[in-house]
């Protein structure tokens, strides 16, 4: 029941409507008895500013930020976090003392669901990640942080790889690679841990991210595609005989972490996750 003391939380995005994030967070909002809702609000990238002046005025108590605005916001903003400065991107806002906080749980939402779902663990090894975009620099910024030995980036524009391993190497302390796709081969064969950060995937048409031949048994194929669960690739891998990660984990755990933010209590997990399995397209579960 919405009251005159119901907590707003949402959602800028454009568009918005295909967010998962209302059913899982009203869902943990429910099970935990806070007295909040959590909506969507359709942004157009022309009005940004204007909605995010009128967070105070309005009470909001917490946002989440979706494509287009992630990169577009931190001007708007009072703070940023030292996961927000490095990847350059905000997902989350948090509303502390009339001061709008921006955070970046991306990347921590894929290291916890590595901690949570798989036995492997970053620091020390060498992680492949195919794709330069938003995606893949939250990833690489969060494995470097977390004490990966050597980030390797591939992308089929090789310039945006290359910027994207220069700028994880002289912002962190990790040792990065840039991998033409001509040399895909080669490092598919020395990296423990594959992560596609491309929208490859999303369409049943799509081509694998990586040729099939070159993963192996015992290695970690990790799909940020979380729509559907189960992609191409990670049934190639399955098929290969090596471990998979769903890309869910990522989606869960970034909410699990922006919901911890705003409410300061620990997230019903189980339940968050539940509510975003039944928000998949039938058949795709």
């Amino acid at each position: 029941m919405i009251s005159g003391k119901t907590e707003v939380y949402g959602i800028f995005g454009y568009p918005v409507e295909h967010t998962f994030s209302p059913g899982m967070h009203n869902a943990a909002f429910a099970h935990v008895g806070m007295d909040a809702c959590y909506v969507p609000f359709a942004v157009s990238p022309d009005r940004l500013a204007e909605a995010v002046r009128g967070v105070l005025p309005l009470g909001i108590r917490g946002l989440n930020i979706t494509v287009p605005h992630k990169e577009k916001v931190i001007p708007l903003l009072d703070e940023l976090t030292e996961d927000a400065r490095l990847i350059r991107a905000v997902n989350t806002i948090a509303v502390r003392d009339g001061r709008l906080i921006g955070h970046n749980t991306d990347g921590r939402g894929f290291l916890r669901s590595l901690r949570e779902e798989t036995a492997f663990r970053p620091k020390g090894k060498t992680v492949l990640i195919i794709g330069s975009g938003g995606a893949a620099r939250a990833v690489g910024f969060s494995l470097a942080l977390a004490g990966a030995g050597e980030i390797m980036v591939s992308d089929t524009d090789h310039e945006k790889a290359v910027r994207l391993a220069k700028d994880i190497r002289e912002r962190t302390t990790a040792r990065t690679v840039a991998v033409k796709i001509a040399k895909l081969a080669q490092a598919m064969d020395v990296a423990p841990c594959v992560v596609n950060a491309t929208p490859l995937g999303l369409k049943k048409t799509d081509p694998l991210p990586v040729p099939r031949e070159c993963i192996r048994a015992g290695q970690l194929v990790c799909d940020l595609v979380y729509n559907p669960p189960l992609t191409g690739l990670l049934k190639a891998a399955k098929t290969r005989g090596a471990s998979t990660l769903s890309g869910i984990g990522m989606l869960l755990y970034q909410g699990v972490i922006a919901f911890e933010i705003w409410s300061g209590r620990r997230a019903p997990v189980p339940v968050m996750k539940k509510m975003l399995m039944r928000q998949m397209p039938r058949g795709l579960k």
